[in-house]
């Protein structure tokens, strides 16, 4: 088996610092008072909540990406036993419904 790609330490304080800024500026209190509207019909509030989420699965897909824990991943893959091919035959007949 292949050896599984370490996680840098520097990737994983990246995404924490990457984290903590989007749950600062998460708090939009600057546009609470703005009636202005986005490709005109979009509350800027609303379009900026749009935006937050994309950016946010966006850097949760790079922390899957730099600081995954490959290493735990190994791990439970040692010590997980071959997996049996289910066979139909230890399967108990379903009961007939009777129908009344």
């Amino acid at each position: 088996m292949a050896d599984a790609p370490k996680s840098s330490k520097g990737g994983r304080n990246l995404i924490i610092l990457l984290a903590v800024i989007l749950a600062v500026i998460h708090q939009d209190f600057w546009f609470w008072d703005d009636n202005s509207l986005v490709l005109g019909f979009m509350p800027v509030g609303l379009a900026y909540h749009a935006t937050f989420s994309i950016v946010a699965a966006c850097l949760w897909a790079l922390a899957i990406k730099i600081a995954w824990p490959h290493e735990l991943e190994a791990l439970a893959r040692e010590g997980e036993a071959p997996a049996e091919p289910h066979s139909r035959e230890s399967e108990a007949p379903a009961e007939p419904s009777e129908s009344s």
